[in-house]
């Protein structure tokens, strides 16, 4: 099972510049659920054109006799697209099911740490996210959980998440992964997974027994990949944060 773990675009939030004001101006510019910026949105695009144009070249490694192979892999396509509840996964997922004419499947577990929320002066305000009606209206084609209800996704009065249900969270995907990878309807699938910086650092820690250590950190680039391959060994790590798709320019 091959998996492709993508950050979604750049998002208002991302671009706040970290020199503009206190920490407490920085907070007021933030949005509870950020769109995408003009460049996310061209990030994205650049994405889906990647993995559409039949050239994905990531060498092929036989872990037991090292012997590797770059080859282009021609007609290209996701089996699955998995994207979180928040608004700018949900954007960053529609060029790629576009292109590869696949449905988008909503997971909630794969949002980013804390929820939905804002830091205000006198608290954590937390927010219902986006509902069905309002994911369905700008998405039609997206197929949602029965847990995304009219009333939103997240739980507003739980606030921001703590650390400890957020590290349990990426272990619940990553045992959702390997058992999914032990399934025969899975074994030979490819799957993208558009979530957020760091719940990718987390998912890849639960993965390789890293929890909870905090002293390192799996950097991510907007829209960057990386592959794993699920098989009988294990997980055999093919790439990391790769941004081949993006000229030096687009790089956030």
């Amino acid at each position: 099972m091959e998996v492709y773990i993508i950050r979604h675009g750049q998002s208002t939030n991302n671009a706040i510049p970290s020199d503009s004001g206190t920490r407490a101006e920085r907070e007021a510019m933030r949005d509870y659920d950020p769109s995408l910026t003009a460049l996310g949105k061209a990030q994205s695009d650049r994405l889906a054109e990647w993995f559409a144009g039949g050239d994905v070249r990531i060498p092929w490694t036989d872990p037991e006799t090292g012997y590797t192979r770059n080859d282009p892999m021609p007609n290209f396509r996701f089996d699955h697209i998995y994207c979180s509840p928040m608004y700018r996964a949900l954007q960053t997922a529609a060029p790629l099911a576009k292109a590869m004419d696949v449905k988008p499947e909503v997971w909630i577990d794969i949002h980013e740490h804390g929820g939905i929320y804002l830091e205000k002066p006198d608290g954590i305000v937390g927010y219902p996210g986006r509902t069905r009606s309002e994911i369905l209206e700008e998405f039609p084609d997206y197929l949602l959980p029965d847990g995304i209800t009219d009333s939103g996704w997240w739980r507003a009065e739980n606030g921001h998440e703590e650390r400890g249900l957020f590290y349990g969270r990426a272990i619940r995907v990553a045992l959702e992964l390997r058992r999914r990878s032990d399934n025969a309807e899975y074994r030979d699938k490819r799957l993208a997974i558009i979530t957020h910086g760091t719940f990718i650092d987390a998912l890849l820690k639960a993965l390789f027994n890293m929890l909870p250590t905090r002293s390192m950190f799996f950097l991510h680039y907007n829209t960057a990949l990386t592959r794993l391959d699920f098989n009988e060994w294990g997980v055999l790590v093919r790439c990391m944060n790769r941004v081949d798709h993006l000229p030096a320019n687009m790089i956030s």
